[in-house]
């Protein structure tokens, strides 16, 4: 490319490379099965994509801003996708309290800035807690359970389930992209 910036000259030089270098085996989404089945296939699959992702990084490098939102590292969007966990899961479906409403009122993004304080793999260990929860939360219900959401609406399994995939989803590719502007690792 004449005159441009190649793609190239972004990656990563050898002495950024972490330890971390096969794709680790991660649960693969059902070709066929129930919707149910595939949803949660869906979602564990993508929930193992964000830890794959996570993994092997130093606490700077989790923490290293490298777009101009300067809370979306690593580290932050672990952060957020443990407290969407949670809310989802065990607050809106499971009727526990939530503990995070006080301080993102007084901050949208205080899961983000709390996250940045946190060691990296402390941030795994509680979002892959978070998942288990969830899934617990979830295997007893059906999806077209619904529950208050918000006031006098409700909303039922299968929106939440479908959204944290959606959410997941979307937050692995940041993930994916993050991951190799640190390293240069990439996959699916």
């Amino acid at each position: 490319m004449s005159g441009g910036i190649s793609m190239a000259d972004h990656r990563r030089k050898p002495a950024d490379c972490t330890t971390m270098t096969e794709e680790p085996k991660r649960p693969e989404p059902p070709l066929t099965g129930d919707e149910r089945t595939q949803l949660n296939g869906f979602l564990d699959f993508l929930r193992a994509t964000v830890v794959w992702k996570c993994s092997g990084l130093t606490d700077e490098q989790a923490r290293r801003a490298l777009v101009p939102s300067e809370l979306t590292t690593v580290a932050g969007l672990l952060g957020h996708l443990t407290l969407v966990e949670q809310y989802w899961f065990n607050v809106v479906l499971n009727g526990q309290e939530d503990l995070w409403k006080e301080a993102l009122e007084a901050d949208p993004d205080a899961e983000f800035r709390v996250a940045m304080q946190t060691p990296i793999e402390q941030l795994i260990a509680a979002y892959e807690a978070e998942c288990e929860r969830s899934r617990k939360v979830v295997a007893g219900m059906d999806l077209d359970d619904k529950v208050p959401f918000r006031g006098d609406r409700e909303v039922n399994v299968r929106f939440v389930v479908a959204h944290m995939v959606e959410e997941t989803g979307r937050h692995a590719g940041h993930l994916d992209l993050l991951r190799e502007m640190i390293d240069g690792l990439t996959g699916e």
